[in-house]
């Protein structure tokens, strides 16, 4: 089998063990998403200097860059990222089901050179001097188009190598590319930005484009394509499953069709509306809308929040605000990690993911009533909302979508976790596009209207959960009756 498949999959390592590719593709992956996000942040960071700078105790106006300027330039701002995010949250679907379906490697390189070259597209329109904000909504919305590859491929890739054991510890800190892609993304963006906001779009396009070639050199995207067993396969089965299976095997040897089936079983791909179907599927998605939202509307609107809100009375610059927006994703990192820990450790991914949410509705208040006091205060309210709102949002897109992806109700389809990550993190994505717009808007009425949009989100994201939550919590006490007669 290996001399087989060796020949169809970058070479480079073939000869290494199951422990050194497993690592080498949770490291690739690692790096493409990040780039992913990486090239999203610019816009979040350019705002203040394309849009217009308004602040709470003044009412000027300060000239930004045309079409973005003037008294609607923050809900044109708003509606450039809607482009943006509805095309990613539509090319979604589309990209899960067909994730399924053709090789992930040169779909996901595809996805990466895309996206890259599209960035650049954009920061060039400050060179070409463009002031056409046609030419800015469409390139947004097919950079969102081919940047809705990644997750899918990336998900699928990683579920192929990382079976049930462990997977939200794994998949937390493996998530944390997220909020590495957006320190980065911040960090060179604010970086150059006193050199023109062009450059803050094409340093990120190149970085998209160079960790696609390392993609398509280095990348493996199932165990199978070397000839090992992937894992989770060893899942023990009760004793009724096993008859049955049994039975089924020498029907089909009987009948000769065994082949017909094992074939069947690797390669077909569930359909879309049958994934909707399956159990937690929906109120999973749902509750990652709301809790996208929340998420999104920090990502491109809170270096924008610091720039135009005075900390200890002073007004922050353009790049000290991008950068001090890092602090939330640094907090994401962490809160990932956690999310994942903990979930692992109680076993109950819907009741960990309640728990983040309660705790992030006073933090945002907190930081929104506080956060002005010092720049202490600030940073460590900011961590902590961080922490808190990005924990589930990380444990949800990952080991929940992988886990719902590969759950015992669909054993025997192999092919069924792009499309389920897909239907998650684009209904998310849904919401991912909504909040930003609302931001822009509603943030002409006052930032306190925007906290409550969000505070808002968060509780309807836990709402979701709770029949989930209640099932889990009956499990855990299944698990410790039977433990406690054991023993």
């Amino acid at each position: 089998m290996q001399s087989r498949t060796v020949g169809q999959v970058p070479a480079l390592f073939s000869h290494k063990t199951f422990s050194f590719h497993q690592i080498l593709v949770l490291i690739i992956t690692f790096i493409a998403y990040a780039s992913f996000h990486a090239s999203r942040k610019p816009p979040s960071i350019v705002k203040s200097v394309l849009g217009p700078s308004v602040r709470s105790n003044s009412s000027t106006i300060d000239n930004g860059w045309a079409p973005f300027n003037g008294a609607k330039g923050t809900q044109r701002l708003g509606e450039l990222d809607l482009a943006f995010l509805s095309s990613y949250a539509l090319g979604m679907y589309f990209a899960g089901h067909l994730g399924d379906r053709i090789d992930l490697r040169y779909f996901l390189v595809f996805g990466m050179m895309g996206s890259g070259i599209l960035t650049v597209v954009f920061g060039l329109g400050y060179w070409m001097n463009v002031h056409l904000l046609g030419f800015y909504m469409s390139v947004q919305i097919v950079c969102g188009l081919f940047q809705s590859i990644g997750w899918p491929c990336v998900v699928s890739i990683v579920g192929n190598w990382c079976g049930k054991e462990k997977r939200g510890l794994i998949m937390g800190v493996w998530n944390s590319h997220t909020s590495v892609g957006n320190i980065v993304g911040s960090v060179i963006a604010s970086s150059v930005l006193d050199f023109g906001w062009g450059w803050s779009f094409v340093l990120p396009g190149f970085l998209v484009i160079v960790s696609g070639l390392v993609v398509f050199l280095c990348l493996v995207t199932s165990p199978n394509e070397l000839g090992f067993e992937e894992p989770g396969k060893e899942i023990e089965m009760s004793l009724a499953e096993h008859v049955d299976e049994s039975l089924r095997k020498t029907e089909a040897e009987d009948a000769g069709l065994i082949e017909t089936i094992e074939l069947d079983d690797s390669l077909s791909a569930i359909g879309f509306i049958e994934a909707w179907r399956l159990p937690g599927v929906t109120p999973f998605a749902f509750c990652l809308f709301f809790s996208k939202l929340v998420a999104y509307t920090f990502l491109y609107w809170l270096p924008y929040y610091l720039r135009h809100q005075a900390v200890a009375g002073v007004y922050l610059s353009h790049k000290t605000a991008g950068i001090l927006s890092t602090v939330f994703d640094i907090g994401g990192v962490f809160g990932g990690i956690s999310a994942g820990f903990i979930s692992d450790k109680i076993k109950a991914r819907a009741l960990t993911s309640i728990a983040f949410f309660s705790l992030s509705i006073p933090a945002l208040i907190m930081y929104r009533i506080y956060g002005s006091v010092s720049m202490f205060i600030n940073v460590a309210l900011m961590f902590i909302s961080g922490l808190l709102v990005n924990g589930p949002y990380a444990l949800i897109t990952t080991a929940v979508a992988a886990d719902l992806g590969t759950q015992d109700s669909i054993k025997g389809n192999g092919r069924a976790l792009a499309t389920v990550t897909a239907i998650i993190d684009g209904t998310g994505s849904v919401g991912a596009a909504l909040g930003p717009l609302l931001a822009g808007y509603i943030s002409s009425r006052g930032w306190n209207s925007v906290f409550f949009m969000l505070i808002v989100s968060i509780f309807f994201a836990g709402l979701f959960l709770i029949r989930l939550a209640k099932a889990e919590i009956k499990e855990m006490s299944s698990r410790e009756l039977i433990g406690s007669s054991d023993s």
